[in-house]
């Protein structure tokens, strides 16, 4: 234990550092709402509950199953390199099945904060392949 007159007063800068991370993260927290809401709702447009999109891996396979891709492309997603391919097919998956095309994909892929909030608030409708027909 320190002695009392070794310890260090406490700074200003020590409480507004302290306070700059809990605006910061406060601000993280709000911006992983913001997505996970987007996701919430783009699975219910498809038909799946909503409490999916919090399940890290397995909101992937849905998007996979909401997409019509296989199964496998998840295995893809350890493989360095491959793995940025196989995110942007999950992904295209999800915007085609919304009648968007390959920028809305790429947006959903690596903008997800941004495309997945417009795709589940927007006036996007779902279309499995049973109706393209």
């Amino acid at each position: 234990m320190v002695p009392l007159e070794l310890q260090a007063p406490l700074q200003s800068s020590d409480i507004l550092g302290g306070a700059a991370a809990t605006v910061i993260l406060l601000f993280q927290l709000a911006l992983v709402g913001v997505q996970v809401a987007g996701m919430w709702t783009v699975f219910s447009k498809a038909g799946h509950a909503g409490w999916k999109a919090i399940i890290p891996i397995y909101n992937l396979y849905v998007m996979l199953q909401i997409g019509e891709n296989r199964w496998w492309w998840l295995l893809l997603l350890v493989v360095p390199v491959v793995n940025l391919y196989a995110v942007y097919k999950i992904h295209a998956g999800v915007a085609r099945a919304f009648g968007r095309g390959i920028g809305f994909g790429l947006g959903l892929a690596f903008l997800g904060i941004l495309f997945f909030p417009l795709m589940g608030f927007g006036d996007y409708q779902y279309r499995n392949s049973s109706q393209l027909a």
